[in-house]
C-alpha cells in the first residue's frame, strides 16, 4: 500500500506545473518524468446487453432474403415465413371501415336556390348570372312592342331532295310570295332543273301587319350555267329579272402518246376522268386495248367544255375519239344523233365488220371452246362455248347490237338470254343470277342484260358465253358482226362537216381566259375631271 501511495504522489508531482520555489529540493533544470498505469491496471469494458445480442443475431441471420434465388433452401423458407408473418400481422392490424356521421343538408326553397345561383361564379354556358335580380321600381315602364330590323338578309341552300317552295317557307316568306316566286322562276327554268347546293340570296322587308310574315324584297340565285336570275319587288309587285352570263363553249381537245398505259398517259395530259372512261369504252368496240394499241400511237379526244365569265368550268360528254399511228389516222369516232352514239368516220354509208365486245369485265377464261370432261356429269362431251370466271353479281354486257330472242330458264344453262344480231349471228349467255332484259326488246352493244350467277349445271359463279351461226354453235373467240350504216346520205354531209369542225380545234384552246367585253359607249365626264383641266 505504501508503494501505491508513493507512485500516485510521483505521478501527481509530474503532472503539476513546475514551481520556481525550491520547496522540494529540486532544481528547475531537472527533467520531468511522466508515469502512466499499465493496461492491465485499467477497468475492464462492460459485457454486452440484450439489445446488442439481438442486433448481432439479426446481423448474422438474413430474415428477408431474395425469394428469387435459392428457391427451396432453408434461407428461402425463412424468407417466405417472414413474408407470411408480416402479411398476417398487417391483416390483423387492418383498421375497420365505418360510416362517417355528418349533418344533413339544408333544404332550399326555389327562391333561395335562385338567390345562391345569382351570386355564384360559374360559366355562362352553365346558367350563371351576371348579377342579382332586382325588382322593378315605379320608374320602370314595360315596352309596348319590340322594334324589328327593317330588312333581313340571309342565304339559303337548296339541299338534295328539297324543293323551292319548302326552301322559301323556311326562309320566312308568306304563302302569297312563295306561290308568286315559284311561278316566276318556273317561267324561266323548270324547278326540277335547279341543282342541289344552289344558294339563294334572300332579302326580306318589313311586315305588312303585326304577326304577319315579312315581305320579300329581292331574291337572287344561279339558275343555269349561263344565267343569273333575280326576283325583285317594284311598284307593280314582284318581277323576274334575267342576268345573262357570257359563256364560251369551245371544245377541249387533248392529245398525247399512248406510252406504257393509255389511262395514265391521258391523266398526265390533263384529261378528265369521265372523258377517259368514255374514250376507252368507245375505242374498245373497234380496237383491242391490249393488242391493237402500240406505245408510239397518239390518242386524240375532244370533250364538250364550257367556260363562264365568272370563272366556272363545266366538262361535258366525249365528242370525238381518235387514234393515230405514224401520222395517219387509224380510228376516228364522233358522237352523233340524239342517243349520243359514237360512229366511225370510215364506215359512214357502208356496212362494216365490227369485232364483238367483251361480255364481262373479267378476261379470265376458265373453260375454252371444245371437248372436255363435264365437272358435274363426269364424262367427256362438247363444250359449246367459253366460260368466263367472274365474281357473283358482276354485270353481263351485250357484245353487239341485237334483239332479245329468248330470256328465261333454259335447262342446264339456268337463267339464259339469247340475242340475235345482224348477219345471221346469235349469242347466248348462261348461268345468270338475274336477267335484266325481256324477250323481243332491242339492246345496244355494251348494255347490261344480266348478272353473273351459278344457276343450272354450274359449280360456281361464271358466265357461259356461246355464239351461233346458221343455227349451229361456233367458237365465240374472234367473231365479228356486220353492222349496217345508220347514217344515210342526207346526214353524211352534216356528219363530215361536224367532224371537220372538231378536228379544227387546237389542243388546249379552251383553257385560255375569256376575252373581256369592250364597252363602246363613252362614259360621262365627271365634275372633278372638269376642275382638273
Amino acid at each position: 500500500m505504501a508503494d501505491d501511495q508513493r507512485a500516485a504522489m510521483a505521478a501527481a508531482a509530474a503532472l503539476s506545473p513546475p514551481s520556481p520555489s525550491p520547496a522540494f529540493g529540486r532544481k528547475a533544470s531537472e527533467p520531468v518524468i511522466l508515469a502512466f498505469p499499465a493496461p492491465a491496471e485499467r477497468n475492464a469494458a462492460p459485457r454486452p446487453g440484450l439489445r446488442a445480442a439481438i442486433e448481432g443475431w439479426c446481423a448474422r441471420v438474413d430474415l428477408a432474403p431474395d425469394l428469387a434465388t435459392d428457391i427451396g433452401s432453408r434461407t428461402w423458407l425463412r424468407g417466405l415465413a417472414t413474408m407470411l408473418g408480416l402479411s398476417a400481422t398487417a391483416l390483423v392490424l387492418l383498421p375497420g371501415f365505418s360510416a362517417v356521421q355528418a349533418a344533413a343538408t339544408m333544404p332550399l326553397t326555389p327562391a333561395q336556390r335562385d338567390e345562391f345561383r345569382s351570386q355564384s361564379i360559374a360559366p355562362l354556358a352553365l346558367g350563371a348570372d351576371t348579377g342579382r335580380h332586382m325588382g322593378a321600381t315605379p320608374l320602370v315602364s314595360p315596352l309596348i312592342g319590340v322594334p324589328e330590323r327593317p330588312t333581313l338578309q340571309l342565304v339559303s341552300t337548296l339541299g338534295a331532295g328539297d324543293t323551292l317552295p319548302r326552301l322559301l317557307e323556311r326562309a320566312g316568306l308568306g304563302a302569297a310570295d312563295v306561290a308568286q316566286v315559284t311561278q316566276l322562276v318556273g317561267q324561266v327554268v323548270p324547278a326540277g332543273e335547279i341543282g342541289s347546293g344552289t344558294q339563294f340570296d334572300i332579302t326580306l322587308g318589313r311586315r305588312p301587319a303585326q304577326g304577319a310574315a315579312r315581305m320579300l324584297d329581292s331574291l337572287a340565285f344561279r339558275a343555269r350555267f349561263d344565267l343569273d336570275l333575280s326576283i325583285e319587288r317594284g311598284a307593280g309587285g314582284l318581277t323576274a329579272v334575267r342576268h345573262p352570263i357570257r359563256v364560251d363553249d369551245t371544245p377541249l381537245r387533248i392529245r398525247g402518246t399512248v406510252g406504257s398505259s393509255l389511262y395514265r398517259s391521258a391523266r398526265n395530259a390533263g384529261a378528265p376522268l369521265g372523258a377517259i372512261q368514255s374514250y376507252l369504252r368507245a375505242v374498245d368496240k373497234y380496237l383491242s386495248l391490249d393488242s391493237d394499241l402500240h406505245a408510239g400511237d397518239q390518242f386524240d379526244m375532244i370533250v364538250s367544255y364550257k367556260r363562264s365569265a365568272k370563272g366556272e368550268r363545266e366538262v361535258g360528254d366525249l365528242l370525238y375519239a381518235g387514234v393515230e399511228r405514224g401520222g395517219k389516222s387509224k380510228l376516228q369516232l364522233m358522237r352523233w344523233g340524239n342517243d349520243g352514239q359514237m360512229f366511225a368516220a370510215s364506215a359512214i354509208g357502208q356496212p362494216r365488220a365490227v369485232p364483238i365486245g367483251q361480255p364481262v369485265a373479267s378476261t379470265r377464261i376458265t373453260s375454252p371452246y371444245g371437248g372436255r370432261r363435264h365437272p358435274i356429269l363426269g364424262y367427256v362431251r362438247m363444250h359449246a362455248g367459253i366460260d368466263f370466271g367472274a365474281p357473283y353479281g358482276s354485270p353481263i354486257y351485250a357484245v353487239a347490237d341485237g334483239v332479245v330472242s329468248f330470256a328465261g330458264r333454259h335447262g342446264g344453262h339456268g337463267n339464259y338470254v339469247r340475242l340475235q344480231h345482224s348477219g345471221g349471228l346469235g349469242t347466248g349467255y348462261g348461268h345468270m343470277s338475274r336477267i335484266a332484259v325481256r324477250g323481243g326488246t332491242q339492246v345496244r352493244a355494251g348494255q347490261v342484260i344480266g348478272y353473273v350467277g351459278s344457276t343450272g349445271l354450274s359449280t360456281g359463279p361464271h358466265l357461259h358465253f356461246e355464239a351461233y351461226r346458221g343455227g349451229r354453235t361456233i367458237n365465240p373467240a374472234g367473231i365479228a358482226v356486220i353492222q349496217r350504216p345508220e347514217i344515210d346520205g342526207r346526214e353524211r354531209d352534216a356528219f363530215k362537216a361536224r367532224l371537220n369542225a372538231l378536228l379544227g380545234v387546237a389542243p388546249g384552246a379552251a383553257l385560255g381566259s375569256i376575252e373581256p367585253v369592250h364597252e363602246d359607249t363613252a362614259q360621262a365626264t365627271r365634275e372633278i375631271d372638269k376642275l382638273a383641266r
